[in-house]
């Protein structure tokens, strides 16, 4: 399984350690754990879990420039997780309004000794920003069911200049077309995931300073 990973890594052309190679297989490890007991994801087979949960996951790292970035609907974790391990010296934090997925996240947390990684637990619209606190960089999110959903319900989340990074299988033109007025698509990035054969892209949009 960990050949598998690595294969995927390198396809990705991710210059990952093997620590950050542990934690991940350790990540997979637990996961297919806990999801006897708590039904955490559909996805029981291994290889199908490396794939479509860490390898997907990683699959936006090469077009991650940003310092902080909120994973909204994170689930168990993803993509914010493998995030993370592969990006150590940025800060992630990931939420989600279920109690048991967001245990597993905070022990995940503790397990792998993730220093970068702040797991909340409540609904989007009860998560606030301090006084002081300017926004996130990026929002990130592969679980929203529309683009305007994901923005309206995080639009006073995100910093001035900040990017909203929807993961989303095929590209639809007509979804872009219902975003509201303030909100502009930037670029649409081609995914690949290593041994799917699935169209996946990640779309970037902005808020309209005119």
């Amino acid at each position: 399984m960990r050949q598998i990973l690595m294969q995927g890594v390198e396809s990705l052309q991710l210059n990952l350690t093997s620590h950050q190679l542990d934690q991940l297989m350790e990540l997979l490890t637990e996961l297919l754990k806990w999801n006897k007991t708590f039904n955490l994801t559909a996805i029981t087979d291994e290889t199908q879990a490396l794939k479509l949960h860490l390898l997907d996951s990683l699959s936006i790292v090469p077009f991650w420039r940003f310092q902080k970035t909120l994973d909204v609907g994170t689930g168990s974790g993803f993509p914010g997780l493998p995030l993370a391990i592969a990006l150590p010296d940025k800060e992630f934090h990931l939420l989600d309004s279920n109690s048991k997925k967001i245990r597993f996240i905070r022990q995940q947390i503790h397990h792998l000794k993730l220093k970068n990684v702040v797991a909340h637990h409540c609904r989007i619209e009860a998560h606030q920003l301090s006084e002081d606190e300017q926004g996130y960089d990026a929002i990130v999110s592969r679980a929203f069911a529309s683009l305007a959903d994901m923005v309206g319900a995080t639009r006073s989340l995100l910093a001035e200049n900040g990017r909203w990074m929807a993961m989303k299988g095929v590209y639809s033109e007509q979804e872009v077309e219902q975003l509201p007025s303030w909100a502009r698509k930037e670029d649409v990035l081609s995914l690949n995931i290593p041994g799917l054969d699935v169209e996946r892209c990640l779309i970037e949009l902005t808020k309209r300073n005119d």
